[in-house]
């Protein structure tokens, strides 16, 4: 049946063509003509660097976090032990720990001059050249790193796809004679293959992301190199190819784990929870040192440092500066927020009231920047709103004989529409989870006692939808307090957040200084944190 155009669907298609701009700016510069010569010299020089430390960043930190992820899963899913609660949800919080941080606090731990390798020297008293030592600031030091950081995004699809797993299926693998670990290894881990997979693929795109710790270990990546183009060289259309490149990068990635998978299929069988044994003494012991280690490498650790550092060694000058920087993260962490879950609540509520193949095209296309780096959203955000501002200043010259300087990409303006064009994805699908627990009938008894679409949505849906809509404002939230590749392409002249400013200070080598900063964005990042856990503990 023919899908009738209302004024809510064309909204909905208007907003989702807005916010894939980016992505589809990126793609069309490609194939304008290199006058500088700028692609060419780096097919030459530093291309094949960039896809092979790509590469193999995002495929190293794939297998750490799913070896970590998933080994945390089965123990706290399959097992009943003491202090079993506490790390269900602690094992959780290296993600309000920022990649750039980590690294920063790392580095500064295990470099030469640093508090390991200086009590090295003196306890046995050798020097420089007399011992070898892991260098951090390397592309196995940042896959490490990845790792410790990411490992929980497998983490929270394998624990649920473990529980989800009928104990018939385990007590049939056990009355076959299989062990426990041939049980995990023959049955379990087949049947959570695609939670893991799921995870390992978000792992794999936030590490292709990843802008702050690469540049500081001085890997050259795609990232990396998309922001060189863009300021060393001033090539839009460099950094766009780039760009692209990197986009074809995650689509191959997401293509080739689809097709591994072939047609196979994974289905719940259903029955009773699975009874899960409790362990002794030792063995609790040993599956707590297992836990501990991410959350002591991907939180406990340098979440301590950072304190020590912020409380010992901090910036003296603290005090209005950091007040000023991090008003301006609120400012736009709030706007971008806000922004999110209203363009959110339009999306998902017209996919209720017109579902079809029409709406979950334009829902796909809506999201589509979820799945690409921050630089690249920069870029391809840039290159149409200096264009837009461009011709506005002309019009306005034109006609009012006033020049009002960059109206978009010279404000916060700009920043905000990369963010939602970003995250829009993360508030989306928030908002719809909650969305379809709201049945169709109570829409059907609000309309027989007369109220119309506008009266339903506000008394009816938007309590109800509280849950979704605070979670997707959190999210959102924090991710725009994280984000840095994004914030420093765009930002505008002479303002900077939290997130910059920690940047910057690392980069001069300011470590102790830039600890404020940062313990203030990872006390954010613990808010969303906290509150997933609750509800994992809920479920």
């Amino acid at each position: 049946m023919k899908q009738r155009l209302s004024p809510l669907l064309i909204v909905a298609t208007a907003l989702a063509l807005l916010v894939s701009m980016p992505v589809v700016s990126v793609v069309l510069h490609v194939f304008q003509p290199d006058e500088q010569g700028v692609w060419a010299h780096l097919m030459e020089t530093v291309l094949a660097d960039y896809i092979v430390n790509s590469l193999a960043l995002a495929l190293g930190t794939g297998l750490g976090a799913a070896l970590l992820g998933t080994g945390a899963a089965w123990w706290v899913a399959m097992y009943r032990f003491p202090g079993r609660g506490v790390l269900e949800w602690a094992l959780l919080l290296p993600l309000a720990m920022p990649t750039y941080v980590i690294a920063y606090v790392y580095t500064d731990l295990l470099q030469f001059a640093g508090p390991v390798q200086t009590v090295l020297r003196e306890t046995f008293g050798w020097q420089r050249g007399d011992y070898w030592f892991p260098e951090v600031r390397s592309l196995g030091g940042a896959i490490i790193v990845f790792s410790l950081v990411f490992y929980p995004y497998v983490y929270v699809l394998a624990r649920a796809a473990f529980l989800d797993r009928s104990g018939n299926l385990m007590e049939a693998a056990r009355s076959l004679g299989l062990t426990q670990r041939q049980a995990f290894y023959r049955v379990a881990l087949p049947l959570a293959r695609p939670a893991v997979a799921g995870g390992v693929a978000l792992v794999m795109m936030e590490t292709l992301a990843e802008f702050g710790a690469v540049s500081y270990f001085g890997v050259p990546t795609f990232t990396t190199g998309i922001y060189r183009a863009w300021y060393a060289f001033g090539d839009p259309v460099a950094a766009s190819q780039l760009s692209a490149s990197l986009l074809a990068l995650v689509l191959l990635a997401l293509i080739l784990e689809k097709a591994s998978r072939g047609r196979a299929r994974f289905h719940d069988s259903g029955g009773r929870p699975y009874l899960q044994p409790r362990l002794g003494p030792l063995r609790s012991l040993l599956v707590w040192t297992g836990c501990l280690i991410p959350l002591a490498g991907g939180f406990l650790l340098p979440a301590s440092l950072l304190l020590r550092m912020a409380t010992l060694e901090g910036d003296v000058q603290f005090g209005e500066k950091y007040l000023t920087l991090a008003g301006n993260s609120l400012m736009l962490a709030s706007l971008a927020s806000v922004a999110a879950i209203v363009a959110a609540l339009l999306l998902a509520y017209a996919g209720r009231l017109h579902p079809g193949r029409l709406m979950a095209a334009v829902k796909r296309v809506a999201s589509l920047g979820y799945a690409v780096p921050g630089t690249v959203i920069a870029v391809g955000a840039l290159i149409p709103l200096t264009a837009i501002d461009h011709a506005l200043i002309l019009w306005l010259r034109q006609h009012y004989g006033v020049n009002p300087g960059l109206i978009i990409t010279g404000t916060a303006m700009a920043l905000i529409f990369a963010y939602l064009a970003r995250f829009l994805a993360v508030a989306l699908n928030a908002t719809e989870a909650s969305l379809a627990r709201i049945r169709q009938s109570l829409d059907e008894a609000a309309r027989s006692l007369g109220a119309r679409q506008t009266r339903l949505f506000l008394r009816v849906h938007v309590p109800l939808l509280s849950g979704g809509i605070l979670s997707g404002l959190l999210l959102v939230f924090v991710d725009v307090m994280k984000e840095l590749p994004a914030t420093i392409v765009l930002r505008p002249f002479n303002f900077e957040t939290l997130a910059t400013q920690v940047y910057i200070l690392a980069a001069d080598e300011r470590l102790a200084e830039a600890a404020t900063p940062s313990l203030a964005i990872v006390a954010v990042g613990l808010i969303p944190v906290i509150l997933l856990s609750r509800n994992m503990r809920r479920r």
